[in-house]
């Protein structure tokens, strides 16, 4: 193969599984055709290819050859006709590469292709394919070279290099870094590995392909836990010795997603810590993803799975409310009681809520000391009276009324429906400090304007969900038919999918019948299920293609409501303080 600068693609990306060719297919019943290019150096980019050399094997015998030089349109580097004595001249009267690909990929058809250094061969074609308009098949792929480093030791040979391992196994074509050459040498390379996994207990083409990349012993040990699993959309768990859930996770297809934590494409260290402790795997079919997503969430959350990272402690959300009596302060809490009003949230950190809390402080003049205050007694101002920061409402400087109509009412209105006297406010801020050229106070107002809003708009989106005592909707199934899922007060209550050409509202009918029972009640947008299932549902419902089909209210959200600031989110988010607008939506 030709040397030079390429960008290599690596194993995972050459879709080693979408080849038309039966992975339980015995090694000696395969038909192979083991390809060899050389080019002109440089990245696969469509051309380059100088020549194309390919065997097809099956069974040890030779069933056919390709061989072909290739005109790349583009001068041959001098060190590249050095190493393969391909000259320009040569390649002047050869087919342009546009002009071989019909027939190499007839010849490639029902087979699985091999290569010594696979990714390098089959970026070059794959690149051809796409620039000339033709359809890349998508092949089984089995790289000698991968497959070398799984079989032979350092003992036995010092390097993986094809020439090396020619002379190994002693083939009858010696490499020459011509095509044809090239290939040949490579078939025997790959009879002689091909005897080698016997002794590994590797028969097939899909334990071969598997075999070559770099999967751990683990791995390979434990692969059978993903046998006899459902191909259909639902949660599997992991689970250990003792029977302890130690991951919870969803796919619309159980099988094929568990198949994978036991491929090269696997890489994270705590899923294979997970695996060595792992003894088996608990399928659980689901109507549709939606109905596999929420109860992935209740499992994690009943469960907390030592390796799963999200969704574990939902628990742990907090909300920012006014407090009770006489000039009513902020307060991060870990959850409500029945009498809270005025409160925004949830925050996923307490951190989150804080970022909030300052964004209203510097809008409106909400105190900040957390001292309870008496109507009748005076307390001592702090510093922040001083500067001119607080009402001080602790010296009586302003009546419980004005407090309530400057500091709370803007804070109840901004949660509730319209946050435009904060928004105003903390945009007024930023622009005096960005003219004044103080970019980093302004990035710190910018931020906690973002966290204000981030929360308003998630609050009020998910309440006007969960006051919705029931709603029905459906969504096109994949393979026709409709997903069904009944929602109460946020909550995913039933799911189903009506079969193709029947009417839905039978099924609808059915899932109600069975549907859990939702009552009405607890505190804050989200009374009957975690914040995160309600935005799960959201998102579903939300999408184009979902219907509505029964509800037995209005959807609907405040007309001046936070979502009208979803641009001006966008932005503070965004990046600097300069890209804030002061136009009012």
């Amino acid at each position: 193969m030709a040397p030079g600068e390429y960008v290599q693609q690596t194993l995972a990306g050459l879709d080693q599984s979408a080849g038309g060719v039966d992975p339980a297919l015995p090694l000696y019943a395969t038909t192979f055709v083991v390809v060899d290019l050389e080019t002109t150096g440089g990245s696969p980019d469509g051309g380059g290819i100088t020549e194309i050399g390919a065997v097809k094997v099956r069974g040890g015998e030779e069933l056919g050859v390709l061989a072909t030089l290739v005109n790349p349109g583009v001068p041959i580097p001098p060190f590249i006709t050095v190493l393969t004595g391909i000259t320009q001249a040569m390649l002047i009267p050869a087919p342009p590469i546009e002009e071989v690909l019909p027939s190499f990929l007839e010849f490639i058809a029902d087979a699985v292709l091999v290569a010594h250094n696979a990714p390098y061969d089959v970026g070059f074609l794959k690149a051809a394919c796409a620039k000339h308009g033709y359809r890349w098949p998508n092949p089984r792929v089995l790289d000698t070279a991968a497959l070398a480093r799984r079989v032979l030791s350092r003992d036995e040979v010092p390097n993986r290099k094809l020439g090396t391992l020619a002379a190994y196994f002693r083939t009858t074509t010696q490499p020459t870094h011509r095509a044809l050459d090239d290939a040949k040498a490579t078939v025997d390379v790959l009879h002689g590995l091909i005897a080698r996994l016997g002794g590994h207990r590797v028969d097939t083409v899909g334990e071969a392909i598997e075999f070559a990349r770099a999967v751990t012993p683990t791995q390979r040990r434990k692969r059978h836990l993903a046998d006899g699993l459902p191909k259909a959309p639902g949660v599997y768990i992991f689970r250990a010795a003792d029977d302890r859930p130690l991951y919870v996770g969803t796919s619309g297809d159980i099988a094929t997603r568990v198949r994978s934590y036991f491929t090269a494409a696997e890489k994270r260290a705590r899923m294979s810590e997970m695996l060595a402790a792992a003894e088996r795997v608990e399928a659980v079919e689901c109507a549709h993803p939606l109905e596999a997503e929420v109860r992935e969430l209740r499992l994690i959350a009943a469960h907390a799975p030592p390796y799963n990272r999200r969704s574990k402690y939902p628990e742990r959300m907090v909300w920012l409310k006014l407090t009770d009596g006489p000039y009513p302060r902020l307060s991060v809490v870990r959850g409500l009681a029945p009498g809270d009003t005025a409160y925004l949230g949830p925050f996923r950190s307490k951190q989150a809520a804080e970022l909030a809390a300052a964004g209203f402080h510097d809008a409106v003049p909400l105190r900040q000391c957390t001292h309870r205050l008496s109507l009748r007694t005076i307390t001592p101002a702090c510093a922040l009276a001083e500067l001119g920061r607080c009402p001080a409402p602790c010296e009586h400087r302003i009546t419980p009324q004005e407090y309530d109509d400057r500091a709370v009412a803007p804070f109840r209105t901004a949660t509730t429906s319209d946050p435009q006297v904060v928004v105003d406010a903390l945009l007024a801020r930023i622009e005096a400090l960005a003219t004044t050229q103080r970019y980093e106070e302004a990035a710190v107002v910018r931020s906690r304007l973002a966290a204000v809003l981030r929360a308003a708009v998630r609050m009020q989106r998910l309440a006007a969900l969960t006051r919705i005592a029931e709603l029905a909707a459906a969504r096109p199934a994949a393979g026709g038919g409709w997903e069904l899922a009944l929602v109460r007060h946020g909550r995913l209550a039933g799911a189903g999918v009506s079969p193709p050409g029947v009417h839905p509202r039978p099924t609808i009918t059915a899932i109600r019948a069975t549907a859990e029972t939702v009552e009405p009640g607890g505190h804050g947008p989200v009374p009957r299920a975690t914040a995160e299932e309600t935005e799960r549902i959201l998102s579903w419902l939300e999408r184009p293609e979902t219907r509505l089909v029964e509800m037995t209210s209005v959807w609907s959200s405040p007309v001046a409501g936070a979502g009208r600031f979803r641009d001006l989110l966008a932005k503070a988010e965004g990046g600097g303080s300069h890209q804030l607008s002061t136009e009012r939506p």
